[in-house]
């Protein structure tokens, strides 16, 4: 039996429930599979990121397991100024 989604009909917004996943492999020359929500991290360290608008930024110092609401298009690798690793795009 299929499991009840009571808010199937409802849609989604940036103030809604995360509802899907995605390891991040950082990636200087590719955009993600999806503009994420939110970014987390499994090991603490810098992510240096393209947000949605095409900005190039360095997020410094993330903790893990705390979720980030950024709307991320692109993970650089390290030479783009990330060194935190486990890292999970969530929309």
């Amino acid at each position: 039996m299929p499991i009840h989604d009571q808010f199937e009909s409802h849609s989604n917004s940036l103030t809604g429930p995360i509802i899907g996943g995605f390891v991040v492999a950082p990636n200087d020359a590719a955009d993600l599979p999806k503009v994420t929500r939110a970014i987390m991290v499994a090991d603490a360290g810098d992510l240096g990121v393209v947000l949605k608008d095409g900005s190039t930024v360095v997020l410094p110092g993330l903790t893990p397991g705390v979720l980030y609401p950024v709307r991320v298009s692109r993970v650089l690798a390290g030479a783009g100024g990330t060194t935190a690793s486990g890292i999970v795009g969530l929309y």
